[in-house]
């Protein structure tokens, strides 16, 4: 008797939601790490304050908490708390990161190209669509425009963490179902 392929995609689904919940994870471990760095190149920078480029990506408060003020908003119809914003901002990282990479298990599945790059083609559509496309359009950053080159590299580049620790996990626990 054949095995029904909602077992296979439902296995896909969660092996992706587990590497996509690790892959939030790698990807924060990521720009922590970036920003140590480039707080550590700014201690030793000799120039004046007003010659360091101070554009960041972290100067506007997080897509991510944008988007948990808003789910505020309409489910509960008040703004969040400081203390409840640092629970949120969390939750809504690694609650769409999961969901993510859950179809990204759920397109493994169906596909072998969804895998290219190690899930790193994968990654870069997600940062493509999101970081540069919806999160702008949805009004939860600035414009893409407005942030240096420096900044899109950034994001790209801990996107890829996403994307390779995600295949890396979801492989694993794929092949432990």
């Amino acid at each position: 008797m054949r095995k029904c392929s909602n077992h296979r995609f439902l296995k896909g689904a969660i092996a992706g939601m587990i590497g996509g919940f690790a892959g939030s994870w790698a990807m924060n471990q990521f720009s922590s790490g970036v920003s140590t760095v480039q707080q550590a190149w700014k201690k030793t920078d000799r120039r004046s304050p007003s010659q360091n480029n101070s554009q960041s990506s972290n100067s506007d408060e997080a897509a991510t908490t944008l988007l948990a003020e808003r789910i505020s908003q309409a489910v509960l119809g008040r703004d969040l708390t400081d203390g409840e914003k640092k629970i949120a901002e969390p939750l809504v990282h690694y609650g769409f990161g999961a969901a993510v990479g859950s179809l990204y298990g759920v397109l493994a599945e169906l596909t072998p190209m969804a895998r290219k790059g190690a899930g790193t083609a994968y990654a870069t559509a997600v940062w493509l669509g999101g970081d540069e496309l919806a999160v702008p359009k949805l009004q939860l950053s600035k414009s893409a425009s407005q942030y240096s080159a420096g900044v899109h590299a950034e994001a790209l580049a801990s996107h890829l963490v996403y994307g390779l620790t995600t295949e890396g996990v979801r492989r694993g626990v794929r092949a432990l179902l």
